[in-house]
């Protein structure tokens, strides 16, 4: 099995593309994240490849990190959800958001990704409530747990609500605020990064 190509890309397509490794195109599926995070030629790009076999065909499955190809592996155990919707996931939400989303319920969150519909999310959610935090958010990190004090974390909610911010949107952007800013940062520092997170998701 093919675990890993390094090569020089050689086109890009919509939701794929050709990876010329030692004068060998190899064409490799890969989400919208990964595909803008290739080098350009010449210089060399590596992807970690996740290889199904088929009686018809053999597929390449491309990931610019191993957080994302874990979830490619996790999600597709989901009944439902093939290759296709896995990268589709992927495409709309990135292992962080994904841990956020299920943590919080946010069905609305799951359904941005093409091919989930209301239903495939309930049992998205139903099926990885438990695993989602043993998952890792970033290559070779697993979920950074705050050690901010609670009260902090939910007067910068309250605020958001008040603003008109669904919970589940309010709590993965506060999340986010927290991890780049770190513990010591005043609430008005947080609300205000966590506005600017929210703003990038518009």
């Amino acid at each position: 099995m093919i675990a890993q190509l390094t090569g020089r890309v050689e086109a890009l397509q919509d939701g794929s593309c050709i990876l010329d490794v030692n004068g060998v195109g190899y064409l490799v599926q890969a989400s919208s994240r990964t595909l803008a995070a290739l080098q350009p030629a010449p210089e060399l790009t590596k992807l970690l490849i996740e290889t199904h076999v088929r009686e018809d065909a053999i597929t390449l499955y491309g990931f610019a990190d191993s957080a994302e190809r874990d979830w490619f592996r996790l999600l597709t155990t989901v009944q439902g959800v093939g290759a296709k919707v896995a990268l589709s996931v992927l495409s709309a939400l990135s292992p962080r958001d994904l841990i956020g989303a299920i943590a919080a319920g946010d069905k609305a969150g799951l359904t941005r990704a093409p091919g989930v519909g209301p239903r495939l999310a309930v049992r998205l959610l139903t099926e990885l409530r438990d695993k989602a935090g043993a998952m890792p958010s970033s290559p070779g990190f697993a979920v950074p747990q705050s050690t901010r004090p609670a009260s902090v974390a939910d007067d910068a909610l309250s605020a958001l609500i008040n603003l008109g911010y669904r919970r589940p949107e309010a709590q993965a952007a506060i999340g986010r605020a927290t991890e780049r800013l770190g513990d010591e940062a005043a609430i008005d520092s947080v609300i205000r990064e966590s506005l600017r997170e929210l703003a990038r998701n518009l």
